[in-house]
């Protein structure tokens, strides 16, 4: 299970597995209850890259990010993570 602590949202942490490149069991800690457990069904399965490109730079409100966005940074992060865990290191 990966998590990711936000900035700048009601939420203040994301959870979630990622499985041959797609989420599961997406999960939100805080926030908007309703909005973000739709976000999490209608997540569950998607591509991770296809999940950044529909949600990357969402706004909610005057707030410079916003859930949505904040998953999606997330999601970014795991995968630079994942990557440099299959780089070998020094010999």
């Amino acid at each position: 299970m990966f998590e990711y602590t936000t900035h700048g949202t009601c939420s203040t942490k994301i959870r979630f597995d990622v499985q041959k490149g797609r989420v599961h069991s997406l999960s939100f800690e805080d926030g908007c209850d309703g909005n973000l457990k739709a976000v999490s069904i209608l997540s569950e399965g998607m591509k991770t890259e296809e999940l950044v490109k529909k949600l990357k730079g969402l706004r909610c409100g005057n707030k410079k990010t916003s859930c949505a966005d904040q998953l999606a940074q997330a999601l970014e992060r795991y995968g630079r993570e994942a990557e440099a865990a299959k780089k070998p290191g020094p010999p």
